[in-house]
């Protein structure tokens, strides 16, 4: 059989291999791939017949290579026929026959057809090195989504490598013994506070494996996500591992919309032992616990409230540090609320540029309105929303009373057709 030289074939093998941490067997795969790609560009070049070659017209062609010998084979595999009308699927039985008697027709035969060492071109080759350099990049994002798939929404540790306009690319491990892979922290995801210097290190939450043949890092990483947080915390505190602590609900405000004013997150907890305190072990003694969460969020300011099934007592919780004389809930079904506060808390209880109450009312789920207690106005304020229910329920109450006519109505034509008149068939 004759064969293509490919002069350190082997040693280019195991340096592709190590270097873009590919199996062995992968990066054989997309050799015999390149290859095959070179050889139909050949093909094409050398198109005597002038046949028109479509997507599936190679397929019964593939590429052999030979690692020691350090070079390839093409083999095409053709079916025996009486009369060929195409030498690249088919062969002829009598010429079959020469050589194995006992062929017959419609069986299937593979044929060496490798070219020629001068033949295969200058272009074949070009081809060959540019499908090489796609395949082996294909194969590369394949294994990272292989790898990172499942630790979507888990935290990493990574390490600063470069800085790409306004983003920061980043080195992270699956922690499986993998080599370190890229990953994108977008400026939307970046922390005001932190320096992102080289090689420095940072936990970061893996928030998407992209998928797709698209350029550069294919994982998108967090610094400002609640879910970084989430694990913060429970990599602190033991009772969250261990499910005697829960939390509840998370919001956060990593990327204030001013920048006089800092990140802050609110975290309700809860817990169904009568024993513990889930704020107390949350903050732990002396604050020693939420401290080292703060330390790593780069001093970001974190509130930890009590959740609690009453709508009242939780919107109060989360107004904290603000101490709350009332909460009247005057609208449950829209989940509207007005929150009394004394004179000298309420600039507290709304927080610089409104922080504390936004991210209170995203806690809770509540429209909140803070108001001074001491101006407020039961009647007026209840007057008011009486008047607004007002507005839109005589609407609300014709569609429902149309509804419930045309429900009626129903009913009445199907007890029609049911009803028995007592004659006689």
């Amino acid at each position: 059989m004759s064969m293509v030289t490919l002069p350190g074939l082997k040693e280019l093998i195991e340096s592709i291999s190590r270097e873009r941490n590919l199996p062995r067997l992968a990066v054989q795969s997309s050799i015999r791939e390149a290859l095959l790609k070179g050889y139909e560009r050949y093909r094409r070049a050398q198109n005597l017949e002038r046949r028109q070659f479509d997507e599936e017209y190679f397929d019964n062609f593939e590429v052999e290579l030979d690692i020691e010998g350090e070079g390839f084979r093409v083999l095409s595999t053709k079916t025996i026929v009486d009369e060929v009308s195409n030498t690249d699927h088919q062969i002829s039985l009598e010429e079959v026959q020469q050589v194995a008697p006992e062929a017959q027709s419609g069986d299937s035969v593979v044929l060496d057809v490798t070219p020629d060492q001068g033949e295969f071109g200058r272009m074949a080759a070009m081809q060959t090195k540019q499908v090489l350099a796609q395949k082996l990049r294909d194969q590369q994002r394949q294994m990272v989504q292989e790898e990172f798939q499942d630790l979507e929404g888990t935290v990493l540790q990574a390490r600063v490598l470069r800085f790409e306009r306004q983003s920061v690319i980043l080195a992270v491990s699956s922690g499986f013994g993998q080599p370190e892979v890229e990953a994108e922290l977008p400026k939307r995801e970046q922390l005001p506070n932190d320096n992102y210097r080289a090689n420095a290190t940072f936990k970061v939450y893996l928030k998407k494996v992209s998928q797709g043949q698209q350029r550069g890092p294919q994982l998108l990483v967090s610094r400002a996500d609640a879910g970084l947080v989430v694990y913060l915390f429970a990599n602190e505190v033991p009772e969250i591992e261990d499910e005697v602590v829960r939390i509840v609900a998370v919001a956060r405000e990593a990327n204030p919309p001013s920048r006089y004013v800092g990140p802050r997150t609110k975290i309700a907890v809860d817990t169904l032992d009568r024993d513990v305190d889930p704020v107390g072990a949350c903050i732990g003694a002396r604050g020693s616990r939420i401290q080292v969460v703060v330390n790593e969020l780069r001093g970001e300011k974190i509130d930890v409230i009590r959740w609690s099934p009453d709508p009242a007592t939780y919107i109060a919780n989360a107004l904290s540090p603000a101490r709350v004389d009332e909460v009247r809930l005057m609208d449950p079904e829209t989940r509207q609320t007005h929150v009394l506060v004394a004179e000298d808390q309420l600039s507290l209880a709304i927080g610089k540029e409104g922080q504390n109450v936004r991210l209170a009312a995203r806690l809770t789920g509540w429209k909140i309105d803070i108001k001074d207690k001491a101006k407020y106005d039961y009647a007026a304020e209840d007057a008011k929303f009486v008047a607004v229910r007002a507005k839109y329920q005589p609407e609300d109450d014709e569609n429902e009373m149309e509804e419930l006519e045309d429900e009626n109505q129903e009913e009445l034509e199907l007890d029609h057709d049911n009803f028995d008149t007592g004659e006689e068939d």
